[in-house]
């Protein structure tokens, strides 16, 4: 039994396999997510933040080089390099900008779609970070150690659960 093909056949055969190349070749390039890590100080302070942030990912099954790829980026104390060096980052069209309060200040003017997760010892309210606390809005979030802000709330919590704890001002306990 022979099979021939007519002309329109043969086009149209050869047409979907020359249109499904690029689709196969692409599909055995994995790409690989790049996250853009920011941050205002140099990398020997922050050795140990970059090693918790990598054994995190690791614990989150994202291993760098294999499943992510990050690109660090330091203004090592000079922050008015901070704009310039998240205009480097989205030039490699990173997923999500990582940094901390003084480079997530400077980046978001300058990163307004991609999103910017912080980490901050400041009030992101007060410094323009976010709107509130409870709805960051925009492209910004993440995590601030407002810890003496936060005391009287964490009292007041305490107090709801525990009622009958009783609290004794401070300058009376370091009476002797």
């Amino acid at each position: 039994m022979t099979v021939t093909l007519g002309r329109r056949e043969w086009l149209a055969a050869v047409g979907g396999a020359a249109a499904a190349w690029p689709l196969a070749a692409r599909a055995e390039q994995r790409s690989v997510p790049m996250i853009g890590f920011l941050s205002g100080a140099s990398a020997w302070e922050y050795a140990r933040v970059v090693a918790a942030f990598r054994e995190g990912l690791k614990e989150a099954g994202y291993v760098e080089g294999r499943d992510i790829t990050v690109e660090y980026r330091w203004a090592e104390g000079h922050y008015e390099r901070l704009s310039a060096l998240t205009e480097e980052l989205l030039t490699h069209q990173v997923a999500v900008i990582v940094a901390n309060g003084p480079a997530a200040v400077a980046a978001q003017p300058v990163a307004t779609s991609t999103p910017i997760v912080f980490v901050t010892a400041a009030d992101p309210v007060a410094t323009g970070l976010v709107t509130s606390l409870n709805r960051p809005g925009r492209n910004l979030t993440g995590l601030t150690l407002l810890s003496a802000e936060l005391a009287p709330k964490k009292l007041q919590m305490l107090h709801e659960l525990v009622p009958t704890v009783i609290f004794w001002p401070v300058t009376e306990l370091n009476q002797p």
